[in-house]
């Protein structure tokens, strides 16, 4: 076995599975000086990426075309990338590549994999003597190529490996890389599921903000852009910001008229991480009504022709479709209403997020996974599709009070919470008010007055529970449970 490997020198790390993600993560890792093995079981994709490091700066990858010579180029202990499609294509290669590995080796599953996948792939590995680490790699392809967010859960052991690696192959923030050491089992999976949930959240408000801008206040795809460009450079400065600025400036070069957003279908596709947030949310009663609110979206946006039926068919009723526009040129409205929109979308986020952390709390409680909430945020200011300037405050708000039961209790983004409310409020009453439908903000907004309300009507409902089914309530004067023989006591009263 020694004696097959040892014509050439050994590659420090291998990755298996080269569609784009792989190859631009092969070609970071090549590029930050760790010699790398590359293949994939259709050869053309290893060929291709072999052109793509001469061309982009002869970088030390090296191609091989089948598993056991992919596995015996790799030094000790080997360290296995792979990155193809979640499910059983991941069972498929690891059994491939495993067959060759020894005991002491790991193995690195980039994809957006289900957590329990992972924790049952991690109790097979072991078996064999293999260390094995779930990571998740936020920023897609350009991210992968010029650095990621990572997120590796699973052995310990298997992290201290390839730390050096992953420390310079992830985005660079001002106190560190992208990247840290999660926790165990499907930590680092059940992060990124829960990073991809947020970023629901904040797509479909933007989304909203669009819609509320354009429809209610009548501005144009040119304003969006500045809007949204000038938004960027402030509070809400982000990723995803930066890219809608983007977007609204993209002409259609098809028909060489207007711009390209409003040719695009109105269907949003989704892969499955979204959904799975909203169901672990509901396993573990975490309220997480803005996550829920943008699936939701996403799954009303898929019923396009119900839509343009139920359209035509209130038309007919008299309920238009258009939304008149309140503003007539007038400066002062427009911009009232445009920082309305940011402030509401600001307060909107900051309780998207604050819905994730708890969901990562109460995983991490229930594993015992010991996740540092402070550092999440931290590992996500780079390279992830939800970077943005306000994560290093909610940093800082968990290095405060690690034990904080809700980000928005934090004293600076209460005070922010407490500031935008009249704007938040304004902008919600508006949509409601026009027909624009804004499922997230709303979520967002009963989410806050839910939470800071010390009492609810939910006494109401205890009182019904204990009417038709016995169940109990507690009451507010005394310790104990309690039932009333409520039907029996109501017929007394009415007499």
């Amino acid at each position: 076995m020694e004696g097959a490997a040892t014509a050439q020198a050994l590659s420090r790390i291998g990755l298996a599975g080269l569609a784009v993600m792989g190859q631009n993560l092969a070609l970071n890792i090549a590029e930050k000086g760790f010699p790398i093995s590359v293949y994939n079981r259709t050869t053309s994709k290893v060929d291709e990426t072999l052109d793509r490091a001469q061309n982009e700066g002869q970088l030390p990858l090296i191609g091989q075309y089948n598993p056991r010579d992919f596995v015996l180029s790799i030094q000790r202990p080997r360290s296995v990338i792979i990155l193809v499609k979640a499910g059983s294509p991941v069972d498929q290669t690891i059994t491939a590549l495993s067959e060759y590995m020894e005991p002491g080796d790991t193995i690195i599953d980039g994809g957006n994999e289900w957590y329990e996948n992972t924790e049952r792939r991690i109790d097979e590995a072991s078996s064999k003597g293999l260390l094995y680490l779930g990571m998740g790699v936020s920023g897609g392809e350009e991210g992968a190529r010029n650095g990621p967010s990572l997120m590796p859960g699973g052995s310990y052991g298997a992290y201290t490996n390839i730390r050096d690696i992953l420390e310079k192959v992830a985005a660079q923030v001002e106190d560190g890389p992208c990247v840290t050491y999660i926790g165990e089992g499907g930590s680092g999976n059940f992060v990124k599921m829960v990073h991809n949930g947020i970023e629901y959240g904040d797509m479909q408000l933007i989304s909203e903000a669009y819609d509320v801008l354009k429809n209610a206040g009548g501005l144009s795809n040119s304003e969006l852009a500045d809007i949204f460009a000038e938004w960027n450079r402030g509070e809400l400065e982000s990723f995803l910001v930066e890219i809608t600025a983007d977007i609204f400036n993209v002409k259609d070069e098809l028909t060489g008229n207007g711009e390209l957003v409003d040719k695009i279908l109105d269907k949003t596709g989704m892969k499955g991480t979204g959904k799975w947030t909203v169901q672990q949310a509901a396993e573990l009663s975490i309220a997480a009504p803005t996550i829920a609110a943008s699936l939701d979206s996403r799954y009303m946006s898929g019923l396009k022709d119900e839509r343009v039926e139920a359209s035509e068919i209130f038309r007919k009723e008299g309920l238009k479709e258009e939304i008149s526009s309140d503003i007539n040129g007038s400066s002062l409205d427009k911009k009232r209403l445009i920082d309305d929109v940011r402030q509401a979308l600001y307060a909107s986020k900051i309780c998207s997020y604050a819905q994730g952390m708890n969901l990562l709390r109460a995983k991490s409680s229930e594993k015992g996974w010991n996740l540092n909430l402070g550092e999440m945020a931290r590992i996500w200011k780079g390279g992830c599709i939800i970077r943005a300037v306000f994560l290093d405050r909610i940093k800082k708000a968990y290095q405060r009070n690690p034990n904080m039961a809700n980000l928005m209790v934090d004293p600076e983004f209460a005070r922010e919470m407490v500031q935008r409310q009249a704007a938040w409020r304004r902008v919600v009453g508006l949509a409601v008010q026009k027909g624009i439908s804004v499922p997230g903000m709303s979520a967002s907004l009963q989410y806050f007055d839910t939470y800071r309300r010390s009492r609810l009507p939910a006494n109401l409902v205890q009182a019904q529970r204990d009417y038709f089914g016995a169940h109990t309530y507690e009451r507010v004067d005394k310790s104990g449970a309690y039932h009333t023989e409520w039907a029996k006591l109501a017929r007394k009263a009415r007499v």
